[in-house]
């Protein structure tokens, strides 16, 4: 099969994840997309990074009934920080079967040159990359991909960022992910201001 690997802080996962998802199995023929939930990302700060236990559940709750959609625990077994390259390397030991697809936005492959090992997962990997505004790519040879590919997905300008500063002043998030999300945010008290 053809595994996409989406990877990320998920903080929270939100409807533009699942829109690009979901792109990405019907329009560029990926039969799963695996999300899988980063313990630590070495490039962003952990200082506003919710529990690990939360985000796994709310990747959870996001994809419920998608049989395309799967939530992966990989990393949470592999020594921190989680670099990308090693999550890809461990899965393909794992599943031999599956040809695994990294997926990243536009914003990231600006600065690919920064992760760790980049040239290996380049001479590895296929790569899907999805839009993301105010980061045109304009070439993708320029780091020597031999499987790299834009995906035409739409443009989805949700961050993150956006949904916890919204939540910690009060704003209605609802329509920025799915309900169930949403809800248990706020029966959590999640993203909300300290006191």
């Amino acid at each position: 099969m053809k595994i996409g690997i989406f990877s990320g802080s998920f903080n929270p996962i939100h409807t533009g994840h699942l829109i690009i998802a979901n792109y990405l199995c019907e329009f560029e023929e990926l039969d799963e997309i695996w999300f899988v939930v980063s313990p630590q990302n070495p490039l962003k700060s952990k200082r506003d990074l919710l529990s690990d236990i939360h985000r796994i559940t709310m990747v959870k709750k996001a994809i419920r009934g998608n049989r395309k959609l799967k939530y992966c625990d990989i990393e949470f077994s592999l020594p921190l920080p989680s670099y990308t390259i090693r999550t890809l390397k461990t899965l393909k030991e794992k599943y031999p079967e599956n040809e695994f697809y990294l997926i990243i936005g536009s914003d990231n492959w600006l600065i690919f040159d920064r992760w760790k090992d980049y040239q290996e997962i380049l001479d590895n990997y296929p790569i899907f990359i999805y839009p993301r505004l105010g980061y045109e790519i304009t070439s993708t040879n320029s780091l020597n991909g031999k499987n790299i590919q834009i995906a035409r997905s739409p443009i989805i300008e949700i961050s993150s960022t956006f949904i916890r500063e919204g939540i910690s002043k009060g704003k209605n998030m609802n329509y920025y992910m799915p309900s169930n999300v949403y809800r248990y945010i706020l029966s959590k008290a999640l993203y909300q201001p300290q006191t």
